[in-house]
């Protein structure tokens, strides 16, 4: 029951108004006394049916449920089951009239708040509700505080106050409240994964586990095995039957990283596992169910993929329901500043020492450099600068020697494992230092590296590169 959207627009949105308590009962009489013992804190709504009570959800979204279980037609567990999963759903106690310790321990499984039998005391059916209210409270205020922080440009271990980066945050924070499948787009580097896992920490599934496979690490029969699981004697070698990345994500989040790289054939099975919400492991007969958030990576343009026929447009769609683009760093120097701070006091502490300082000049030189390796690369040249520098602050000799250029044996782009990856890093430094060079004239680079002028328009374009 898709009612987020109402409840996070409305419940308590004035700190003036009353909270909302729905009761839902058959007998008038109950609902009668509920609403006399409650009318002077709450504002109170009824409904006499689970029908009835979709029907008041939908118009007057409550803070707080007071359920009966024993109602005509279906049963008050029904619809706690139906709305608990919402992460913005109000908090339901439920009342029954048929005690017992199975019927209340499926309450409290299937997200109930409370549980309470009649007879029930009513000092302690006031007592279950206040505190119930007050959980509702402190849950919008943590959402709000959340929100905030992400406008002011923070969001868990990432950071950037650039207004691109900000924004980012923002969608992300709500994002996360959802159980929306989500597309990161950006280049290697700009920290796709991390986002990935913030996302899931604020999720409803946090509590779950948090799935990632990297589709271009792997080989096409070894990524199906992997995603899908198999059975024993699959094929030579499947000793065991072993469980794959989608059972292993089940209530969960399943991260798919560089899924642009991923085979046709893969992208078909994929398709089917998300939209039947199933999968058949390698040699078995027998489909699994299982129920995961999809969270998908790529640093490829993915629609003009689809256009040349690399990726599926049915699947993308699947994949896409919000689409969330990092920043390159090159775009956003403004943050290196934030993010040196964040780095600088994670260095300290992983390598227990103070550690030198960070001149003004240093920063000034970091801020200067284009990082085609983006955050990664800005992370790995702060430790090594961290561990290499001379003296008690770290100087723009020592940054230039840290950032060393592509023709260095320690560049980013040969430290890449992916040939593909590191030929893009390396045409992102050489072509970058060549219109430099030549003052960003298009023209005169083309003429002094031998290419066309055209193409180079195009590379250029390709990568996304700024002219200095």
């Amino acid at each position: 029951m898709a009612l987020a959207a109402l409840w996070s627009g409305m419940i308590g949105s004035e700190p003036d108004m009353k909270p909302v308590l729905l009761v839902v009962d058959d007998e008038e009489a109950a609902r009668y006394a509920i609403g006399r013992l409650f009318h002077s804190d709450f504002r109170i709504i009824e409904a006499g049916s689970v029908p009835e009570a979709r029907q008041r959800l939908r118009t007057d979204p409550p803070d707080v449920i007071l359920l009966d279980y024993d109602l005509p037609g279906e049963n008050g567990l029904a619809l706690l089951k139906e709305l608990a999963p919402d992460p913005a759903a109000p908090a339901i106690i439920l009342i029954t009239a048929y005690g017992g310790e199975r019927l209340a321990v499926e309450a409290m499984k299937s997200g109930a708040y409370d549980y309470l039998a009649k007879p029930y005391d009513i000092e302690e059916l006031r007592l279950v509700v206040n505190r119930a209210t007050e959980r509702q409270s402190l849950k919008r205020e943590v959402e709000h505080l959340r929100y905030a922080r992400a406008g002011e440009g923070q969001f868990g271990r990432m950071t950037g106050g650039s207004p691109a980066m900000r924004q980012l945050f923002q969608t992300a924070e709500r994002v996360a409240q959802s159980d929306l499948p989500v597309l990161i787009q950006g280049e290697s580097g700009t920290g796709k994964d991390v986002l990935a896992q913030e996302i899931h920490a604020r999720s409803p599934r946090s509590a779950r586990r948090f799935v990632a496979l990297n589709c271009s690490a792997l080989p096409e029969h070894l990524v199906e095995s992997e995603l899908f699981g198999y059975e024993k004697g699959a094929f030579t070698g499947a000793a065991s039957a072993r469980a794959g990345k989608f059972e292993q994500a089940h209530h969960g989040t399943l991260f798919l990283d560089e899924i642009g790289d991923m085979a046709p054939a893969t992208q078909a099975k994929i398709l089917r596992a998300v939209e039947n919400g199933a999968v058949e492991r390698l040699g078995g007969v027998n489909t699994v169910s299982v129920n995961v958030r999809t969270i998908s990576a790529s640093n490829k343009d993915l629609p003009q993929a689809i256009r040349d026929g690399g990726f599926r447009e049915d699947l993308y769609y699947r994949l896409a329901a919000v689409t969330l683009w990092i920043p390159p760093l090159r775009d956003r120097r403004d943050d290196i500043p934030a993010l040196v701070d964040l780095f600088w006091r994670e260095l300290r502490a992983k390598y227990s020492r103070s550690g030198p300082d960070m001149s003004r000049e240093a920063i000034a030189r970091l801020q200067d450099h284009t990082w085609p390796g983006n955050v990664r690369e800005l992370r790995n040249a702060l430790e090594r600068a961290f561990v290499m520098a001379h003296g008690d602050s770290v100087t723009a000799a020592d940054i230039q020697a840290s950032a060393a250029p592509a023709s260095s044996k320690s560049s980013t782009s040969l430290d890449e494992p992916d040939y593909r990856e590191a030929k893009r890093l390396f045409e992102i430094e050489y072509l970058t230092r060549k219109l430099r060079e030549n003052g960003g004239n298009v023209t005169r680079t083309a003429e002094s590296i031998g290419m066309a002028r055209q193409s180079l328009q195009e590379k250029i374009r390709e990568l996304g590169l700024a002219r200095p």
